[in-house]
């Protein structure tokens, strides 16, 4: 089932994985990785306990906010990857965010 606006997961001490879209106003929260196979236009909070290696991975990036490990972006529908696939990390103290080869 999709999250829907409002609703809010947390995967503690592991891995989130959602396999239907994550709505506008829904958040999500993994202390390890966020895997999407749907469209993701809520908030996509990973490595939220500190875990620098955490990505968040979404095959529709329509995000309102990402973070990894406690680095948040917001997102404009004119950047590059808006709607397609791709992967979040942190490098360097900076999210970097590229495409997903599927």
């Amino acid at each position: 089932h999709p999250i829907r606006g409002g609703q809010r997961s947390y995967a503690r001490g592991g891995d989130l994985v959602c396999l239907a879209a994550v709505n506008a106003g829904a958040e999500i929260m993994a202390d390890g990785n966020i895997h999407v196979y749907g469209p993701l236009r809520g908030r996509a909070l990973a490595g939220v306990n500190g875990q620098d290696a955490a990505r968040i991975f979404c095959m529709s990036l329509e995000a309102e906010l990402i973070s990894v490990a406690g680095l948040y972006r917001t997102l404009e529908t004119d950047h590059p990857l808006w709607g397609k696939a791709a992967q979040i990390y942190s490098r360097d103290e900076q999210l970097h965010i590229t495409a997903l080869n599927i």
